[in-house]
């Protein structure tokens, strides 16, 4: 299946900066059965763009605007193909919590099995683990497909609830959230077991039959669980769902932290205002002619809605 990506970011400054510095990760990645044929980045005002990739694979561009300006304006488009993962099988099979155990002490996973800045331990999380029965007791596969869903079930979908930066904690309390607390929130329990599991940043390409517990307009946020045999595993649990064709992958990381759409500063006595627009549509496959392309230009706002949130960094809805 392909499928046509355009993100929006929009930055309005109450009055004129002197600089912004931004990196922005959302290049889908090239990875199994994900494959980012075609990739432009258009920045308004005009910055020369570089680009590098971390030690997982993600791509990560970065630029400065060092020129007085009023609005930064980020457009990412892409065209990508993706194919349904392999079924998942009924069960691992006996061995599986040894496996599992030897890779946690091989410490190859270390930095997915720890705590991080936003999935860790806390009273709350507790009290949901016991809740949803988080404890080794039914196989690895079966028990992570369970807990994807006793999530699911746990919590009230709310868009814009929590802000990019929020804890655990406050939807662990309020029992709501966005796919964002979700996901950490599954990460933690997860870590708590020995499986290791990591943050995924993307987008959700909506289905037609019927809506999807995630926000129209937004970047999507799942999780990935290491699984003997397996390798990762993408589960959703904002839509309980194991990850499909239609996750497009961008990011991984340990949480939110690691893999941003966009983390930027800029330098001036001013306020700003972050606009996002996504928009994943099906697509037809590309031309060769233009596999692989990346380009600056200048971004176009005219056809997008444009949805309005008071933060520097997007959050995942």
């Amino acid at each position: 299946m392909y499928y046509s990506i355009r993100h929006l970011t929009r930055f309005d400054y109450s009055a004129p900066v002197s600089e912004s510095v931004m990196e922005v990760r959302m290049r889908p990645r090239t990875e199994g059965q994900q494959r980012c044929f075609q990739f432009k980045l258009d920045i308004s005002p005009r910055a020369r763009v570089f680009f590098y990739r971390d030690y997982l694979g993600n791509t990560i561009h970065h630029f400065n605007v060092p020129g007085r300006h009023l609005r930064l304006g980020i457009l990412a488009e892409a065209v990508v193909e993706t194919g349904e993962p392999a079924a998942l099988p009924a069960s691992l099979g006996s061995g599986a919590w040894t496996e599992i155990d030897r890779m946690a002490d091989s410490g190859e996973f270390g930095e997915f099995l720890a705590p991080s800045r936003f999935a860790h331990p806390t009273a709350g999380l507790a009290e949901l683990g016991r809740e949803v029965g988080a404890e080794r007791r039914m196989d690895p596969l079966l028990l992570v497909r369970d807990l994807n869903a006793r999530v699911h079930r746990a919590f009230v979908y709310e868009p814009e609830f929590t802000r990019v930066d929020s804890v655990i904690e406050e939807a662990l309390a309020a029992r709501r959230g966005v796919c964002q607390d979700f996901a950490h929130i599954m990460i933690a329990l997860l870590r708590g077991l020995r499986i290791p599991a990591r943050y995924v940043s993307g987008y959700l390409c909506p289905r037609a039959d019927r809506p999807d517990r995630s926000l129209d307009g937004a970047s999507h946020a799942w999780v990935e669980a290491w699984l003997p045999g397996l390798n990762w595993v993408g589960f959703d649990p904002t839509n309980d769902l194991a990850a499909s064709q239609r996750h497009i992958r961008t990011a991984v990381g340990r949480d939110y932290a690691d893999v941003p759409p966009t983390r930027g500063i800029f330098k001036g006595a001013a306020t700003s205002a972050l606009s996002v627009a996504v928009r994943v549509t099906p697509s037809n496959k590309p031309a060769d002619d233009e596999l692989q392309l990346t380009t600056i230009r200048q971004p176009s706002f005219a056809d997008f809605d444009i949805t309005a949130a008071q933060q520097q960094q997007q959050q995942q809805q």
